[in-house]
């Protein structure tokens, strides 16, 4: 079983049996970790010197697409040995977000970028069609990212899972839109009455009505399939900046959030984002904080969670900005640490703030390629 770790991508696998590949999208290319025994080991590294944001991997880990910042998409058909730039049709190469379903028994891709364009493509990424209706939300105009070049951009893409033809879209910072037409039209869920910096939506399976929605500032969740939120931060009060969201696909009343303990704005004087990771056992209603075998702080920010699930067991793996990668078996009862010395694993220039601190906005541009800086 082949399974990934990355930002803005796939996080939730099941099988019969234990992973024994992960693919991590880091700030220098993307990373195979092999388990070797009881231990892993790096394999090898491939698109060297881009930031990969996103992943998707599909049939047995033979077909992956990696979604980069300012070099667009790379697929992958034989299991990463091969890789080739798929980008025509796209309205931006800065991709920040990588999803993909079935549908009718063809494979839909989803990308987002920055700025806010959301594209599909159902040859597995050899020409990407905009749906461009989404740019013609209400809220549109204010979309904006605080950040240099304070361009917006979509973060977040998942489906609902009793119809894969409805469609959630983050927009960072923006708001939630809804499409139940396969994104033809949207409706702009803004407004009411979560924060509009919109993390990742997740939808339990077994509650499909009730959303759950991390943001920058505030944890939120809504019952009625997004006409009207709760603030429900207070439950988790260690994570004042939620973002990884998962939950067991075989039991989804347990889940696992982590964050940095506040805004990025914080970091930066700080140089500490004071990250947790929590879990929940009752579909979220109440979260307890995971420490054992963890540092007692963790000042790299957690950027990346995935969750797997196999016959008698599962793992969740965290992997954060200083390029380190903890393991849990036990649903988070203890972790370990499963491999460092990775580049930063890191959503746009968090790694940058978390070192340089606001220096670091000056050294991460949008429009230019990431590997140039180094990595810290």
């Amino acid at each position: 079983m082949t399974i990934c770790l990355s930002h803005g991508g796939q996080t939730i696998f099941e099988a019969g049996e234990p992973s024994t590949h992960l693919w991590v999208a880091t700030a220098d290319g993307l990373y195979l970790v092999v388990r070797r025994d009881e231990s892993w080991a790096i394999d090898r590294r491939v698109l060297d010197g881009k930031h990969v944001n996103a992943l998707f991997i599909e049939e047995r880990g033979e077909f992956i697409v990696a979604g980069t910042h300012n070099g667009g998409v790379y697929v992958s058909e034989d299991g990463g040995r091969t890789w080739e730039a798929r980008n025509a049709g796209l309205a931006s190469q800065n991709v920040y977000a990588v999803s993909g379903v079935r549908s009718d028994g063809r494979l839909n891709l989803y990308v987002g970028t920055e700025p806010v364009h959301l594209h599909v493509s159902d040859d597995l990424g050899r020409r990407w069609t905009e749906l461009r209706s989404l740019r013609a939300a209400p809220s549109a105009p204010e979309w904006r990212f605080p950040a240099p070049p304070n361009l917006a951009h979509v973060k977040f893409i998942t489906f609902d899972p009793r119809d894969v033809r409805t469609i959630y879209v983050c927009i960072e910072q923006g708001g939630l839109l809804r499409s139940t037409d396969g994104g033809t039209s949207w409706e702009d869920l803004t407004g009411r009455g979560f924060n509009d910096d919109c993390h990742r939506l997740i939808i339990r399976p077994s509650s499909p009505d009730e959303l759950l929605l991390p943001t920058g500032f505030g944890f939120y969740r809504s019952r009625d399939g997004g006409q009207t939120w709760e603030n429900i931060s207070s439950r988790i009060p260690d994570i004042g900046y939620p973002d990884p969201l998962v939950y067991h696909p075989r039991n989804d009343e347990l889940m696992f959030i982590a964050g940095a303990g506040a805004i990025p704005a914080v970091w930066a004087e700080t140089r500490s984002a004071q990250s947790k990771v929590a879990r929940s056992r009752d579909g979220g209603e109440t979260w307890t904080v995971l420490t054992k075998g963890l540092p007692a702080e963790m000042k790299a920010n957690f950027e990346a969670m995935t969750i797997e699930a196999w016959d008698g067991g599962s793992a969740i793996y965290l992997g954060n900005t200083d390029g380190e990668i903890y393991c849990s078996e036990d649903e988070g009862g203890s972790w370990r640490k499963l491999i460092d010395g990775l580049p930063p694993i890191s959503k746009g220039g968090h790694y940058l703030l978390l070192r340089y601190g606001f220096a670091g906005l000056a050294k991460y541009d949008a429009y230019t390629e990431p590997a140039r800086l180094g990595t810290p």
